[in-house]
């Protein structure tokens, strides 16, 4: 039994916000060569920020702009969009872009624009595209997934040893941790559904004493506290979206990418997929037999207490599931169910729905 831990604990903590970008990002229009003159200069006003992915500036503007972006969602005379130069030159170039971040205003049916020349913040943006667009928005509240931690839910979270939990020590006055502000929310959007693995956040400055147990002395410090170690880690990884995803995917065995949707190994039992290869290939009479192997080694898993165990219980289930309906429908049967599910996936359906799809999928894949 060790060695099959072994295999498969890594991948065995996934549990059922399928999203398509971040939590702002939706309300920001990414324009491109092919879409730009598609979205400006139509029927309604637009302002658009030219930028580089690279750029501190720009970095620091990131989390402004995309409240301004929600704020302005439902105005449908009013459009906020961003272009990346780095990779839409002759976007940038055509309207004269020589820095970053340059904003420009484009009044409805023109592609004339107009410089913004006023502070980069974003109560100066509501009160500049209100007036050029003739609305009357208001700043929007923008939820949050990061949890907030004070001094009195701190332990209660943090130490929880049923979680694993990464946390930002950070400062308000710090432009490292406004830099870093919109990537941590896209990394505590991507673990939204995983109710093991939170991501939170400390004003280090505010809250002194839990900085200085903690050995923090510079903004913004990351520590790790997984279910194994209340002492904490430091985190010294990359600050990309993508390195903090590979970073608790690996610590915390969950199999998220960075738009929070399931990875191709949710759900995958490396030993059930051995005996699904020996189901697959059995003959009719075989495959009851091979069906048989399976359902032990589900009821092996059944009643753990160790979780990683209770969710390959939980996957073996499908599996039992999948080759019964195999066995009862023909051959077909996987490929025909995972075309049904990739149609279902590309509906509106909720996340915890596209999660079961993508975890059924999964597994659906070693028997087609």
């Amino acid at each position: 039994m060790s060695s099959n831990r072994s295999q498969i604990c890594w991948v065995f903590v996934t549990l059922a916000l399928f999203l398509a970008l971040s939590a702002f990002a939706d309300d920001v229009v990414v324009l491109t060569e092919e879409n730009f003159e598609k979205e400006i200069g139509q029927d309604r006003g637009a302002l658009v920020e030219f930028y580089a992915p690279w750029c501190g500036h720009c970095k620091k503007l990131a989390p402004e702009y995309e409240k301004l972006g929600a704020s302005f969602k439902k105005a449908k005379s009013v459009l906020i969009g961003k272009v990346d130069c780095d990779e839409h030159k002759s976007v940038c170039s055509k309207y004269g872009v020589s820095g970053y971040p340059t904003i420009q205003w484009f009044p409805k049916g023109s592609l004339e624009p107009k410089k913004y020349e006023g502070a980069r913040t974003l109560e100066a943006l509501v009160e500049f595209v209100n007036s050029e667009g003739g609305t009357n928005v208001k700043i929007a509240a923008v939820p949050s997934n990061v949890v907030v931690l004070t001094s009195d839910n701190f332990d209660e979270i943090v130490l929880d040893d049923a979680k694993d939990v990464l946390v930002e020590f950070y400062a308000p006055w710090c432009g490292h941790c406004k830099n870093l502000a919109p990537t941590y929310e896209k990394v505590a959007t991507a673990f939204k559904l995983e109710r093991d693995v939170v991501i939170a956040n400390l004003d280090a400055d505010k809250y002194k004493d839990l900085g200085e147990k903690y050995g923090v002395s510079g903004f913004p410090t990351l520590k790790f506290f997984p279910k194994s170690n209340k002492a904490g880690e430091d985190y010294d990884g990359g600050r990309d979206l993508d390195d903090f995803v590979n970073f608790i995917n690996e610590k915390c065995g969950t199999s998220r990418d960075s738009k929070g949707q399931l990875t191709s190994k949710a759900g995958i039992v490396e030993h059930l997929d051995t005996l699904v290869k020996e189901f697959v290939s059995a003959g009719n009479d075989e495959k009851k037999a091979v069906y048989g192997k399976i359902e032990e080694e589900v009821e092996k898993l059944k009643g753990s207490p160790a979780r990683w165990l209770l969710m390959a219980y939980r996957y073996g289930k499908i599996y039992l599931k999948a080759a019964k309906s195999c066995m009862e429908k023909g051959a077909d049967y996987a490929n025909n169910e995972i075309q049904r599910l990739d149609r279902m996936l590309k509906k509106a359906i909720s996340e915890a729905k596209a999660d079961e799809f993508a975890l059924k999928k999964n597994i659906l894949s070693a028997f087609a």
